[in-house]
């Protein structure tokens, strides 16, 4: 994933998720000095936690700092290790007891950890925090009825972003972006096409809507429907009912409810013409989000995590609406990033301390109030409004979503194998060439044999 994505890099491992065994001990230099916990009568101790992102790094030091003001007998330091090597490193420094006190860890590189017994289970000391930890976070890195980290960055949900200019252009307010509905099939019951055809220009001047478009010549498009599982499909799966996998981690994709989601989605690319072929979005994450960029996309549905590309990037006055709901509502998949306590720490009683101050309004703010990151702490979550409202940004229909219900996001120790064991046949279906539900079935058989390897 490109340097522009940090944001999502902190959550979704959508693309190359790799799977990890924590095997052999690895032979990578120790993160820290082995110390014990602090006594009681305060002797001093250092406490490591490492991170992959230089952003959210910069809002942790500062407090850490402040932690420290309250805890004189505990510092903490950062560590920062670059994500392309990050959970190689952990992988091996955790089989060598060479890991830090505390980790930032990712959903679909947990399970190996749990299994081994390698993290501090988030339990009674945590008890009176957990109310006020985005209940999806929770969920997400609950396995067995145990908690195993502490919910820090969350990607909310899945919203839209819109260009004011070219929806004023089609005779669209954003007022009508709210309450739109998608239809299996489409009719009378779809509000969502209409608007999206509206929003879809061929190079002759021709709408979507109008006699004569010919939508293999764009100009613009009106929506970024592609293969994107964060931003896309997973959300039209949960709006319609269907689930990506069930609860045991098996792939359960080529269900009617979730079939329907997938062609509704093809169809959009495919026959109405109203997003960007799949030949430019299968192998290109970042296709859509810089066609938005350059005014070329009306509507972008994306997460949190391309705020910042947006409000860097866009050259033109946009916004933010909500998510379009389905049969089911609004449901979108929410992603979180916990922080995991080694359970082979030596400073057990002050990494739990730190662990609960990253858990608390006060240490999660820091978070916030840089723009960095939404907190998965709900009451810092202000922080986070009132950086971007200070830059004329209001975020709120992010948090928003992740309030309302949601679909589980993506897991598993061989996730990243039946990732690689899906795609070609995921491809060849948005590029139209094989039948949705029979494409669905073979790919899911495909998904599910890796699975079990």
């Amino acid at each position: 994933m490109r340097s522009a994505h940090t944001l999502g890099r902190r959550t979704f491992v959508t693309a190359v998720a790799a799977a990890v065994a924590l095997g052999a001990a690895g032979c990578s230099p120790a993160q820290q000095q082995s110390q014990p916990s602090a006594p009681a009568g305060g002797e001093a101790v250092t406490v490591t936690v490492r991170l992959w992102d230089e952003q959210v790094q910069k809002a942790y030091d500062a407090s850490f700092a402040e932690f420290t003001k309250q805890n004189p007998n505990i510092t903490v330091k950062t560590v920062l290790v670059p994500w392309a090597d990050y959970f190689t490193k952990l992988r091996n420094d955790v089989s060598g007891g060479n890991a830090d006190d505390i980790f930032m860890m990712n959903g679909s590189y947990l399970q190996p950890y749990v299994t081994s017994g390698s993290l501090l289970e988030i339990g009674a000391d945590f008890a009176s925090q957990k109310a006020d930890w985005v209940p999806a976070a929770v969920e997400q890195y609950t396995r067995d009825g145990k908690l195993w980290g502490v919910p820090q960055l969350t990607d909310g949900g899945i919203a839209v972003y819109y260009n004011k200019t070219l929806l004023a252009d089609a005779g669209v307010t954003p007022e009508q972006l709210t309450g739109l509905v998608w239809a299996p099939g489409g009719g009378s019951a779809d509000t969502l096409l209409p608007i999206l055809k509206k929003l879809t220009v061929d190079t002759a001047g021709k709408r979507g809507d109008e006699s004569g478009f010919n939508g293999a010549k764009p100009k613009q498009w009106g929506y970024s429907a592609a293969q994107d599982l964060q931003g896309i499909y997973y959300n039209y799966i949960g709006s319609n009912g269907g689930q990506f996998q069930d609860p045991s981690g098996t792939f359960v994709f080529s269900s009617a409810e979730s079939a329907e989601a997938f062609q509704y989605i093809v169809d959009l690319i495919n026959e109405h013409k109203v997003s960007p072929a799949a030949s430019n979005t299968n192998n290109n994450g970042d296709f859509t989000r810089d066609q938005f960029l350059q005014g070329k996309i009306a509507l972008f549905q994306s997460g949190v995590y391309n705020l910042k590309n947006v409000a860097d990037g866009a050259k033109f006055e946009w916004g933010i609406a909500p998510l379009p709901a389905g049969p089911k509502g609004a449901v979108s998949v929410v992603n979180s990033v916990i922080v995991a306590g080694n359970a082979k720490s030596k400073n057990l009683d002050a990494t739990t301390k730190v662990l609960q101050w990253m858990g608390s309004t006060e240490g999660a703010k820091f978070i916030g109030s840089s723009g960095a990151a939404m907190p998965a702490v709900i009451s810092a979550q202000s922080a986070f409004d009132d950086f971007w409202k200070g830059k004329n940004v209001d975020p709120s229909q992010f948090a928003a979503q992740g309030k309302l219900p949601s679909i589980s996001a993506p897991a598993g120790e061989n996730y990243g194998a039946a990732f690689t064991a899906w795609k070609p046949t995921f491809d060849e279906i948005f590029l139209g060439r094989t039948p949705v539900a029979e494409g669905l079935k073979k790919a899911e058989a495909a998904a599910n044999k890796a699975n079990e390897s």
